[in-house]
């Protein structure tokens, strides 16, 4: 059934909790993850003296990637569950799709954060990829009580 699960993570506590829950599931199920991190970089600065700058911020976005997505391969290999990890660089919502496609995946598990009254309105990346996924999208919610500090 699910036996390659994409867990996109930034890294933030919505993004563990759905790391739990898709490690979880492929543990129970006998299937592996995938971790990816996309950078979501800002656009090409037409400046030549920005030029450093962009690419001194592409090293910490991958630096970053780096240290996020091997957060969920050790989560992964604590429980026994083969994990691949991936850095892609985008607007988030796609390059999570296009993954899920190549890679031939068969579930998405992501987190999505409590947005308040009014912060719905606005989409989250996991509402987007909802919309655009060719494959199920499973997401888990930080409640209220658990996004407050």
């Amino acid at each position: 059934m699910y036996d390659r699960i994409l867990i996109p993570t930034d890294g933030s506590d919505e993004a563990r909790k759905a790391a739990r829950h898709g490690i979880d599931l492929a543990s129970a199920l006998g299937g592996s993850v995938h971790a990816l991190y996309v950078m979501d970089l800002p656009g090409v600065p037409r400046a030549l003296s920005l030029r450093d700058d962009e690419e001194a911020v592409r090293e910490q976005y991958e630096q970053y990637g780096e240290r996020v997505t091997a957060a969920v391969d050790d989560m992964a290999a604590e429980a026994g569950v083969e994990c691949t990890t991936a850095i892609k660089s985008g607007t988030v919502h796609e390059e999570i799709v296009r993954y899920a496609a190549d890679e031939d995946l068969d579930v998405i598990v992501m987190g999505t954060g409590y947005q308040g009254r009014f912060g719905a309105l606005l989409g989250t990346v996991a509402e987007k990829v909802v919309r655009a996924a060719t494959v199920p999208v499973i997401s888990t919610k930080m409640t209220e009580f658990e996004s407050r500090p």
